[in-house]
């Protein structure tokens, strides 16, 4: 399918409560407009980012009504205000939770939209550039550290000093996804005594080349696209027998574990949590999931058993400058596979890339 007509791209304020990013920075808008596209920024786009509208214009973009654009980004799904905004043919790319928001793909197809899921883009060399799950899962691991290093009432490293050794903390993590190797590798970084876990035992080297120790339970559960398949009842229950046992004997517990489309695995058990040290700290990362911890309350930061519980929702949010950085380099890369050389639009659904992000649109599974 090639289009003609110029290709305008368009950025728009994030209406999300708490979303700071932007789907577009400056450095981003220079290189479309490079490649011959006009890209409009709705004013005050950037503004949680703290990126000014100058510095869009400064980079080529023009202010204005960036809705009307033929090709939209957003970070957050839109909202139903929002999708009733688009116009047929508009193609709309950004985090649409495709497999847990049924109504909002439906709402956007019945809307003549075609919509990209950065959340489908499929994990394979290719698509590297445009994996925005894990761009933003590394901002998430990070974030999760200096989360819990602020909540733990002890140092991290190990300290010696006039009036005694300070031993470091105890860092587990589990899940070693993009997330979880980086919240080893902040851990780390900080001092702490890090272990990793994750059912996934071909990860192992990946946990230790950051410096971690392999938490070993016996248990592999190896999915498909790079995830961890969903445990048997019976493999559950020996996996959290295993893990309570386990996590008593650190400080912090960081949990990362997810499984597309359906609720995420509880690993941290209440005995778990009464079993570790006073003052203790979790920070689950799952908690739009249902949460990894049986006592997360997504959204919120708790206190059980002389612990704190730390369900944070959008931990990208909270460091929007690099996150929008990060997430505009995948929109980018994948805008440039939309388009031919002259800047025209040239929709390609049998290249697998774009077929697998098509989540909604008449041209979805054509090729």
């Amino acid at each position: 399918m090639v289009d003609t007509e110029p290709l305008s791209v368009g950025v728009v304020r994030e209406s999300a409560p708490g979303e700071r990013r932007v789907a577009l920075v400056p450095k981003a808008v220079e290189r479309l407009v490079k490649r011959g596209l006009r890209v409009v920024v709705e004013p005050g786009a950037g503004e949680g980012a703290l990126i000014a509208d100058a510095a869009f214009e400064a980079a080529g973009a023009s202010l204005g009504n960036a809705w009307s654009a033929r090709i939209l980004l957003k970070v957050a799904p839109p909202s139903a205000a929002e999708t009733a905004r688009l116009s047929p043919g508009t193609i709309l790319i950004g985090f649409l939770k495709p497999l847990s928001d049924v109504d909002g793909i439906t709402a956007l197809a019945g809307a003549g939209v075609t919509a990209f899921a950065m959340e489908s883009i499929p994990r394979i060399t290719r698509a590297q550039a445009m994996d925005a799950l894990s761009s933003q899962s590394s901002v998430a691991g990070y974030r999760a550290v200096l989360r819990a290093a602020e909540t733990l009432p002890r140092f991290f490293p190990m300290l010696t000093t006039a009036a005694g050794t300070v031993p470091p903390a105890k860092v587990l993590v589990l899940g070693a996804g993009v997330a979880g190797l980086q919240a080893l590798a902040t851990a780390k970084r900080l001092g702490a005594q890090t272990t990793g876990y994750d059912v996934r035992p071909e990860v192992a080297e990946q946990v230790r080349s950051v410096g971690a120790h392999w938490l070993d339970l016996g248990i592999e559960a190896v999915g498909e696209g790079g995830y961890a398949r969903e445990l048997t009842e019976e493999e559950r229950a020996e996996q959290q027998r295993r893990l309570t046992e386990a996590i008593t004997k650190f400080d912090v517990v960081i949990t990362t574990a997810l499984v597309p489309g359906r609720r995420a695995p509880t690993l941290v058990t209440a005995e778990a949590v009464r079993g570790m040290p006073a003052g203790g700290v979790v920070v689950d990362l799952a908690g739009e999931s249902g949460g990894n911890c049986e006592l997360t309350e997504p959204g919120r930061d708790i206190v059980a058993h002389e612990v704190t519980i730390c369900s944070p929702l959008n931990l990208p949010a909270e460091m929007p400058w690099h996150a929008s950085e990060l997430y505009a380099r995948n929109l980018t890369e994948l805008i440039e596979l939309m388009v031919d050389s002259e800047g025209r639009l040239a929709l390609d659904f049998s290249d697998e890339v774009l077929a697998a992000a098509c989540v909604a649109g008449q041209e979805k599974g054509e090729g």
